[in-house]
Order: C-alpha cells, then sequence, then structure tokens
C-alpha cells in the first residue's frame, strides 16, 4: 500500500457515547451477528464506540442486547464510493456492561 494510505491508519479513536449513527450501524450488521450467533437478540442498543479510520473506517460497537448481557461488534465501513454495507469483521459476546471496548 501507499505510504499516503499507511498515514490514514489512525489508532482507535477514544471511547464516545454511541450515536443515531452508531446505532444505524449496529443494525445493519444486527442480522449478520444473529446469523453467526444462531440466535436473536430482543434488545440491540448501542452504548458507546470507537471509531478507527482506515481505507474506510472501523466501528467498535458495544451493544446491549438485554439483561446484564452485552457485545462488541467490530464492523468496517468501506469508503462511501464503493457503495457497500457495513460488514461485520469480528465480534465479542457474554461482555458486561463496564467491559471496555479495546481493539480485536
Amino acid at each position: 500500500s501507499s505510504p499516503a494510505a499507511k498515514m490514514m491508519c489512525g489508532a482507535p479513536s477514544a471511547t464516545q457515547p454511541a450515536t443515531a449513527e452508531t446505532q444505524e450501524i449496529a443494525d445493519k450488521v444486527k442480522a449478520q451477528l444473529e446469523e453467526k450467533e444462531n440466535k436473536k437478540f430482543p434488545v440491540f442498543k448501542a452504548v458507546e464506540f470507537k471509531s478507527q479510520v482506515v481505507a474506510g473506517t472501523n466501528y467498535f460497537i458495544k451493544v446491549h442486547v438485554g439483561n446484564d448481557n452485552f457485545v462488541h461488534l467490530r464492523v468496517f465501513q468501506s469508503l462511501p464510493h464503493e457503495d457497500k454495507p457495513p460488514a461485520l469483521t469480528s465480534y465479542q459476546t457474554n461482555k458486561a456492561k463496564h467491559d471496555e471496548l479495546t481493539y480485536f
């Protein structure tokens, strides 16, 4: 990859409260997670996130999925001109409310 592209890859941002956009991204990958986990999540509320600019953006989103259960999603949003939906690239289940969102 070119040096310019390398410069764009930053460390993940500080953890921030989830926004409407974060919820929208989480909602878009919810079906992908449900398929992988083979279960439905009645609650799917994004609570906080980190973002990392790569060639596109990685979002690390903490999502409340009911009771005391949380999942951490890693979602890749490609560049706008590629016109692709967000992709669930990785996730961690069995998280608690206080678990810190870390790079994974």
